[in-house]
């Protein structure tokens, strides 16, 4: 069981353009300015810009689907014949994530928060 798509994460080669980009589209600043992150809020949606994640073999954007347990989910991806990506890693602050390709090559993330 999801909670639904709320994350969308880019892979970008240039941080700065790619913020001035998204800076324009939104029209709002970014949350979190991290030279290895930057996020922006809108509309309930959380907007990503990854310069690692051609790196990690993000090949574009890649949907985060919210889930309760991500370790059991990503499990039962790969049991249905996903292959991984990245495993679970922890960004910061609890929040989980992690992602695989479909048998057509779609990238697939799931994302957990922290509970409490």
């Amino acid at each position: 069981m999801t909670a639904g798509l709320n994350t969308i994460i880019y892979p970008v080669k240039d941080l700065d353009r790619a913020k001035a980009l998204f800076n324009a589209l939104l029209g709002t600043e970014p949350y979190a300015d991290e030279p290895y992150y930057v996020g922006f809020k809108d509309a309930g949606q959380d907007v990503g810009l990854d310069p690692h994640g051609h790196a990690k073999g993000m090949t574009g954007p890649v949907p985060y689907w919210h889930v309760a347990d991500i370790r059991a989910t990503l499990a039962a991806l790969l049991e249905a014949g996903a292959e991984p990506l990245q495993d679970v890693k922890d960004v910061g602050g609890g929040r989980l994530i992690a992602s695989v390709k479909d048998a057509d090559g779609n990238l697939v993330g799931l994302l957990q928060d922290p509970t409490g």
